[in-house]
């Protein structure tokens, strides 16, 4: 039990990481390679809670996929690599305020919701649950990201395009 919690620790600390990378850099690829490494995280996180196969879709879909449809809006659009204009603005102090609100309010409604409840990790959900929920219940928002996808897809080559 004391691996897993190191393992969760160390997994944890490369995704905040990585995930302040993604929003401090200003290079749009090293953002996008940024963010590998947080949903690369979120697949070792699966695999500590025994998951396995949502952790090779996490990799597959998300690190394959998104990514790589990522990389090609950006090489299609041709967006500059190194923006010449500074990024910051005076936003600073307002975006904090509202971030430690949001925190606090989600914080407030975890605590509120799962108060005593407790994970039970002996009986993992198995493959069979999570595909009957995703093409069942969930149905309507995971067609949703595929039209997204395409659209942004779409989006790209339009942009790309010299007319």
């Amino acid at each position: 039990m004391i691996a897993e919690n190191v393992a969760f620790g160390i997994i944890a600390a490369a995704m905040a990481l990585g995930a302040i990378g993604v929003v401090r850099t200003k290079n749009v690829v090293h953002a996008a390679l940024y963010l590998v490494v947080v949903l690369a995280g979120g697949a070792a996180q699966f695999i500590l809670l025994g998951q396995e196969f949502v952790a090779w879709v996490q990799v597959l879909v998300y690190i394959g996929a998104v990514i790589v449809l990522f990389l090609f809006g950006i090489m299609l659009t041709r967006a500059p690599m190194h923006p010449k204009d500074s990024l910051d603005n005076d936003l600073r102090w307002p975006a904090a305020v509202t971030s430690v609100f949001l925190v606090g309010i989600l914080v407030a409604l975890l605590v509120h919701t799962f108060h005593a409840d407790k994970v039970d990790v002996t009986a993992p959900v198995r493959t069979g649950q999570i595909t009957s929920s995703i093409f069942t219940t969930y149905i309507v928002p995971f067609e949703v990201v595929g039209v997204l996808l395409l659209g942004a897809l779409i989006g790209a080559v339009v942009l790309a395009r010299k007319d």
